[in-house]
């Protein structure tokens, strides 16, 4: 449940360099276990920074209250998205700079605020941001749950404690606790001062709590419902054809390990139990063995054929106790995982028990051969294990400095080969194309763009396919039903992400100046609610943002609130129905009306105060000069009440009541000319959609006739009383226009000149509906619509490579970045070395990580370029700077044993796997606990990300024949369907770090 968390109003900030000061030094603070922080979104977080350094207290980029909607599943549970990442989706702040915020800018109604705690855990401090989420029952009704939250910090005894509480149960019922996981397996929890962590319990678990009889015995042995993987011994299927459940996120995990677990020398080194004689419990460098244990156990319960699926988790535990990184269940890379579970099995496994220091010799002119095989040696003095014997190989690095050009030669080992992916210098963007025809929807359209380009290159490439000028285009970023980003045509098209909704508005004429005669006005759409808003601190109509946000040039000379009104009416033909005729003029309200359409009774001046603050009022009047004479000759006919008795009653009424001070229902008398007695002249600036007043001296080139109607209608106003005067025949507007700031909230400091409006910088405007109006006049079906254009229908052709080329690729020259430079020995400073690296000798099994994830300064992203690799005879003797001189050296050809693969896109995918069994040579296809035969022409996809090849004369060959796909396989495991690369994906997303 969502508890409010505001703060009723916001107290007066301090300037804006010291909330700068203040909130950033806090932000230095070091985490402390027990302390809470606070989760902001990003974007508020990243508006705000730009507002207090503008130090305009007046700037466009006031970020308003602060919001996480953004970081919410849904606004009714308040339940946080999953996979949100730190400094992209939200920032971390501390307890006393999100006090501080909160007090200065209030929060959005309603919302709770994110508050999480800091925890102390194995190897590192942080800041738990996904808490443990368990549902708890008795086992006399395992159909009743209630979830919990937990810190991964908490012991055991707090969820005792908590079931014990929520189902009434007595402190002195003897009881014992289980834990069931998604596959209905079950452990006892014994001890209860264990923490959450070290217990293995993940989000999504039960915890059973079983209380003994009164006859001393426990309602059942066991849980009816949970039962241990021991139950599956009946179960002999293919040995390694084993399934892993996902604990949560934990794809990128089960894909890693599956394609470890389907390479042989290391999978027949644990299940012939030879890693127990050299397990290294001293290694400081090492984890104590466990590492190795617990991946023992996982390779011994898959090779077994006796579990169609095992749940890894007290491997998942392990390795979230030594590497951080790892905790929880967020996103992470199956290529950081293999790395860290690489270097941890060679540590706990390494055979030198004690390392002794080496001085590295530089190659100083002497043969390859002599300083590689030297390089070696000195590698296996310190490091020897299993893992060194199978993945390890030698490359020739190479640094020539610029300078003096002095050479350095080195041979260094590699456990795995990264390679890049050439990349495009084009990309694909996809945008919305919002036209001038007011009457035509937007289009959707797909634009081939330089990837280094401007947004000018943008509008020229979408020039092409509508033939407007690009100069006549204006380029927005979209969030939340309001402009995140106005782009100049100059700025970098690396700004805009793919996830992005780019609107690309059409404007009236090129290039507008500030100064110009035209001004390119932002149009935002608010719905205004019934009621003010008194408990935010002021008198205000609450407002919220909806539809799509419009960019329009205007003259300056029509800047005034009519030629706006006019200008948005057209503007907005094809979803605004315009007024009926008969619907254009209101009759007069009753008296109960008149009071309910008052501000609540207030007093003169502070009903003037309201009217400025609250905004436009519900009903609007629009005063035009083609139908003044129709309304003069209505004046003359209503001008005079029926009797004296009736006009002296009207006027005491009009004398007890305050006056509204709004134009919309007052400021204009019956012959529809501004009343220059009322105060609705002045209030109407901020509020009414006319133009406030004027209409006397625009009138003066009328004929004497005409002059004459209008002073004896004047005559005539001056005898009636001043309420009915102003609520006689009025004009009706659909909507209200108000100066806003770039958030959508109202901003002081916009006001108008002579009945227009003054910008001093890029002017943003609200289009504020009335909620019945709104309805009745406003079709979002309609404004909702879109056509897409043809280019949406053409696949996106992807680009092809040779893996071939990704190797040379890699060991192609290239020059050093100025983040890391090589020092030269003879210059005596870090210089930008090129440098080249060279393939010197390969291991048995060679893992090649195709290097998809792309980072830069400005962008990041994934290339989904088609890598086409053999499946077998993959050649390497062509990159190999060592040459063979004797047959007893091994070849250097390869075949394909496993493929790890990564769905999707940057922020959202999945792993999965595919591999060949090493006891039959059948290919299968691993999606977490699900099982599928696969076929070899399915291998080959744009979502390959990791590849394992064995050199051929160590591959044996199959010892049993391969199983022949049926339909009589066993539910849940081994099926014989196609799989189309989707099949099964749950979220998971990849974060590579180079």
């Amino acid at each position: 449940m969502a508890a409010s968390s505001s703060t009723g109003s916001a107290t007066e900030p301090p300037g804006l360099e010291t909330q700068w000061r203040e909130i950033d030094n806090l932000n230095q603070q070091q985490l402390r276990a027990g302390d809470s922080w606070y989760l902001l979104d990003k974007r508020w977080y990243d508006q705000w920074k730009e507002y207090v350094h503008a130090g305009d207290q007046n700037s466009s980029s006031y970020p308003g209250k602060i919001d996480n909607t953004e970081l919410y599943e849904d606004l009714d549970s308040y339940h946080l998205k999953e996979r949100l990442s730190e400094n992209e989706d939200f920032v971390l702040v501390p307890a006393e700079a999100w006090h501080k915020l909160l007090s200065w800018y209030d929060m959005m109604d309603n919302q709770p605020p994110l508050e999480r705690k800091v925890v102390d855990l194995p190897s590192t401090v942080k800041v738990e941001v996904y808490p443990v989420e368990i549902y708890l029952c008795l086992s006399s009704n395992m159909e009743s749950t209630v979830s919990a939250c937990f810190s991964r910090a908490d012991k055991i005894h707090a969820i005792h404690q908590k079931i014990r509480q929520h189902f009434n149960v007595s402190e002195t019922a003897e009881s014992r606790l289980w834990m069931r996981s998604t596959d209905t397996s079950s452990e006892r929890l014994r001890n209860l001062n264990m923490t959450i962590l070290d217990s293995c319990l993940s989000s999504g678990m039960t915890v059973i709590m079983e209380i003994r009889n009164a006859d001393g015995t426990w309602p059942t042995s066991r849980p009816q419902i949970m039962r241990n993987s021991a139950d599956e011994d009946s179960y002999r299927g293919p040995p390694g054809v084993c399934g892993l459940t996902n604990l949560g996120n934990t794809c990128f995990m089960n894909s890693a390990l599956q394609c470890l677990s389907n390479t042989p020398p290391l999978t027949e080194y644990f299940l012939r139990n030879s890693y127990l004689e050299e397990l290294n419990f001293t290694n400081p460098l090492g984890m104590k063995g466990e590492i190795a244990e617990a991946y023992a156990d996982v390779i011994k319960q898959m090779w077994s054929g006796r579990h169609y699926s095992v749940v890894p988790r007290v491997f998942k535990t392990k390795v979230g106790h030594f590497a951080s990184q790892f905790l929880g269940y967020q996103q992470h890379d199956s290529q950081e995982l293999l790395s860290f579970l690489l270097d941890g099995l060679h540590e706990d496994l390494n055979r030198v028990k004690k390392k002794e220091y080496i001085e590295l010799r530089d190659a100083d002119g002497r043969p390859d051969q002599e300083v590689a095989e030297e390089a070696w040696r000195n590698h296996l003095r310190r490091n020897d294990s299993v893992i060194v014997d199978t993945f390890h190989g030698l490359f020739k690095s190479t640094l020539v400095c610029p300078e003096c050009n002095k050479v350095s030669v080195t041979f260094d080992p590699f456990c795995y080969l990264s390679v890049p992916l050439p990349v495009s210098k084009e990309r694909v963007m996809e945008v919305f194309y919002v036209s001038l025809d007011p009457t035509a929807k937007p289009t959707q359209y797909r634009l081939i763009v330089p990837k280094a380009g401007r947004v000018i290159d943008l509008c020229t490439s979408l020039s092409q396919a509508t033939g407007v000028p690009p100069n006549q285009m204006a380029v927005a970023d979209v969030f939340n039903h309001r402009f995140y980003r106005i782009y100049q045509a100059d700025e970098s098209l690396s700004c805009i992400l793919d996830r992005d909704d780019i609107f690309v508005y059409q404007l009236s004429s090129g290039c507008v100046d500030q100064d110009g005669e035209e001004v390119v006005m932002a149009i935002y759409m608010r719905e205004r609610s019934h009621y003010r808003d008194y408990g935010s601190g002021s008198n205000n109509y609450g407002t919220s943002l909806f539809g799509h946000p419009l960019l329009m040039s205007v003259p300056r000379a029509q800047c005034t609130r009519e030629d706006l009104y006019q200008l948005l009416l057209k503007r907005l033909a094809r979803y605004v129905h315009p007024l009926d005729p008969s619907e254009e003029v209101e009759e007069e309200e009753d008296e109960e009306d008149l009071y309910k359409a008052q501000t609540n009774g207030v007093s003169d001046d502070e009903g003037e105060e309201d009217s400025e603050e609250a905004g436009p009022s519900k009903k609007e009047e629009e005063t035009q000069e083609s139908g003044q004479a129709e309304e003069q000759n209505n004046c003359q006919s209503e001008a005079s009440p029926s009797s004296e008795g009736e006009e002296k009653a009207e006027e005491e009424e009009s004398s007890s009541e305050p006056d509204r001070g709004s134009s919309t229902e007052e400021g204009q008398s019956a012959c529809g000319s501004t009343d220059t007695n009322s105060q609705d002249a002045t209030d109407g600036d901020q509020s009414a959609g006319v133009e406030p007043s004027g209409k006397e001296e625009e009138d003066e080139d009328e004929d004497e006739e005409e002059e004459e109607e209008a002073a004896s209608c004047a005559q005539a106003n001056k005898r009636l009383p001043g309420r009915l005067r102003n609520t006689e025949k009025q004009k009706k507007a659909l909507f209200t226009i108000q100066a806003v700031n770039s958030n959508g909230t109202t901003e002081r400091g916009m006001g108008e000149v002579d009945g227009g409006f003054s910008f001093s910088s890029q002017p943003y405007i609200a289009i504020d509906w009335d909620p019945d109006m709104k309805k009745k006049y406003y079709n979002e079906n309609e404004a909702e619509k879109y056509i897409k254009h043809q280019s949406m229908d053409v696949p996106h052709q992807q680009i092809t490579v040779q893996l071939q080329e990704c190797i040379e690729l890699f060991t192609t020259v290239e020059t050093l970045e100025e983040e890391n430079p090589w020092y030269c020995p003879t210059c005596k400073k870090h210089q930008l070395a090129t440098k080249k690296l060279d393939l010197w000798s390969l291991p048995e099994v060679l893992i090649i990580h195709l290097k998809r994830f792309s980072y830069t300064k400005y962008s990041r992203e994934k290339l989904d370029t088609i890598v086409e690799f053999p499946l077998r005879d993959l050649d390497f003797s062509g990159f190999l700077l060592k040459k063979t001189v004797n047959s007893t050296e091994p070849p250097c050809r390869y075949d394909l044993i496993s493929v790890s693969n990564h769905f999707g896109g940057l922020r959202d995918g999945h792993y999965t796997s595919y591999a060949r069994n090493k006891d039959n040579g059948q290919w299968y296809y691993f999606d977490d606990s699900k099982v599928t035969y696969a076929r070899e022409e399915q291998i080959v996809t744009s979502a390959v990300y990791l590849l394992f090849y064995q050199r051929q004369d160590k591959i044996r060959q199959p010892t049993v024949p391969p199983p022949v796909p049926s339909s009589s396989q066993p539910e849940n495991h081994v099926s014989s369907q196609t799989h189309d690369g989707m099949d099964g994906a749950s979220s998971c997303v990849s974060m590579e770090t180079d």
